[in-house]
């Protein structure tokens, strides 16, 4: 495994941030890790990463105790954190070349720092200052940092920030295909970003893991229930949709629209065609549909 986490524990004064999570991470996953802010996503980065000291627990990188071993993890990891430290001053590939000579990076390095440069999509701005880069470029920077010594896992707090659209859409793409050969761990706010992305997601809440499964599954049966969404031609009663079975909750989203969560959307469905009969109402579509992660999301942290 190249990510292993035991019992990790992490308590500043009175607050536990976070308490006694376990989870590994394989080589070729893309894992999204999420939570609220304050949840404990950053601390846990920076625990695998060898920033932060655990207060109970291990972490071990490629089977490395990163706690009784932290160059040799840090030799095979690529962090980008949070907020993206560079020097404003360097130029890009003077700055790629300084985190290249700290990296003890072998070989051609100028050959090295283009192909990271044309990977991360830098190759219009690889002339100008840090300082002068759009926000957007600048995190193309730090991702280029954080992969210019060819790391086997990638750990990347909030890698899109301050990207627009077109940008997002390319460093999905580069972070994808990472995901072929090299362990990525990464947190994100836009969960669209982390259903394009990911097969897998960690969900974390007040400092313990509430979730760890794949997203399809989150998504098609969180706690086992399942979406049905029927839309009548008429304004239908709730008390109507109440006298079907295997409802668990129902929500009318418009006039005559309804989502309804269920154990069983099968019985659903057919129930549905029933009442339609009994009752002289009109289907103009039904239809299983999955949780959005968003839903997800909110339903494990509310």
């Amino acid at each position: 495994m190249s990510i292993e986490i035991k019992g990790l524990t992490k308590i500043y004064g009175e607050q536990k941030a976070v308490d006694h999570i376990s989870f590994s991470v394989n080589k070729g996953e893309v894992v999204g890790f999420l939570g609220p802010n304050g949840a404990g996503k950053s601390t846990t980065m920076k625990i695998i990463t060898g920033y932060l000291h655990q207060s109970e627990g291990e972490a071990f990188v490629c089977g490395t105790n990163v706690q009784e071993q932290p160059m040799a993890t840090k030799k095979k990891i690529g962090y980008l954190p949070e907020a993206n430290p560079l020097y404003y001053d360097m130029y890009v590939k003077e700055y790629l070349g300084f985190v290249a000579n700290v990296h003890e990076v072998r070989g051609q390095r100028s050959e090295v720092i283009s192909k990271t440069i044309d990977l991360v999509g830098l190759t219009p701005e690889s002339k100008k200052k840090i300082g002068q880069l759009s926000k957007g470029y600048k995190q193309r920077v730090g991702l280029a940092a954080a992969l210019i010594h060819e790391p086997e896992v990638l750990i990347l707090d909030e890698p899109t920030s301050g990207l627009d659209p077109n940008q997002i859409i390319e460093i999905r793409e580069v972070i994808k295909n990472l995901g072929k050969d090299k362990t990525v761990l990464f947190s994100s706010h836009i969960l669209q970003e982390v259903e394009a992305i990911c097969d897998r997601v960690i969900i974390i809440n007040k400092g313990k893991i509430v979730a760890d499964d794949k997203l399809n599954n989150l998504q098609g049966a969180n706690g086992n229930h399942h979406i049905v969404i029927v839309q009548f031609k008429e304004n239908v009663n709730p008390e109507l949709i109440k006298t079907v079975k295997d409802i668990v909750s129902a929500e009318q989203l418009q006039t005559g629209n309804w989502k309804l969560e269920t154990d069983n959307p099968e019985s659903v469905r057919k129930q549905l065609m029933q009442l339609s009969l009994q009752h002289n109402l009109n289907i103009v579509s039904l239809q299983s549909g999955e949780q959005s992660l968003e839903e997800v999301f909110r339903s494990l942290t509310a």
